[in-house]
This record gives structure tokens, C-alpha cells and sequence, in this order.
């Protein structure tokens, strides 16, 4: 059976606009906010979309798209700054995978670190 992913934030450069599923307006406020500046720095900086997503077993995975005759979208930079982000925010999108994995996907929070 397809399952689409489940966005959990996402930011535009072309709209100049943010989104947080509204699913996950629980988060702390400090957490959204991370997520936000995270996000909108992110499309400041390289231009196109950028969306966070879970996958089905409750991986956090970056989604980059860009208009198909976007010239100033930076495929190269978008590349290297996503590793920057999982490298620098490495706590916090652990933190966010537990989150989803024991709220949405209602696993056991001391069994998760056991795989």
C-alpha cells in the first residue's frame, strides 16, 4: 500500500512563506521556532522549497525542489548545506524522530534506541 510521507514543516522561497503541519503544533514553542528559522535560513540562502518529511517508519528526511528554470537555485550549496544541518541539528532532528515515532506511530520510546 502507497503511503505518502507526512510533512512536517516546510519553506518556500518563491512564496516567501513557512508551514508547520498543524499536527505538530504540540511541539514546544522553541522547537518551532528552531524549525522555522532553520527552514527559512535554509531557502534565504539556496532559494527553492525545502520540506521536512517523515518517512513511514518515522524518518526525518529534507525534501529540496526548485522551480525547473530556477537559475539561482544552488543544487551544489542545498547539497552541502543539508549535510551542515544533520551535522549541527543532529539532537534536535533525533528528538523529532522520537517525537513522531512515539506520538503518531505509538512505539514504545524505551525500545527505539534498542534497533
Amino acid at each position: 500500500m502507497y503511503q505518502e510521507n507526512i510533512v512536517l514543516c516546510a519553506s518556500s522561497a518563491y512564496e516567501q512563506k513557512y508551514f508547520l503541519n498543524e499536527d505538530f503544533n504540540g511541539l514546544p514553542e522553541a522547537i518551532r521556532d528552531e524549525l522555522k528559522v532553520m527552514c527559512v535560513l535554509y531557502t534565504e540562502d539556496i532559494g527553492g522549497i525545502l520540506t521536512l518529511e517523515y518517512e513511514e517508519d518515522g524518518t526525518l528526511i529534507f525534501q529540496v525542489s526548485s522551480d525547473e528554470g530556477d537559475l539561482l537555485f544552488d543544487e551544489i550549496g542545498s547539497v552541502l548545506k543539508i549535510k551542515e544541518l544533520q551535522k549541527n541539528k543532529k539532537e534536535l532532528l533525533e528528538s523529532l524522530e522520537l517525537y513522531y515515532k512515539v506520538f503518531f506511530l505509538g512505539e514504545d520510546a524505551d525500545n527505539i534506541g534498542d534497533r
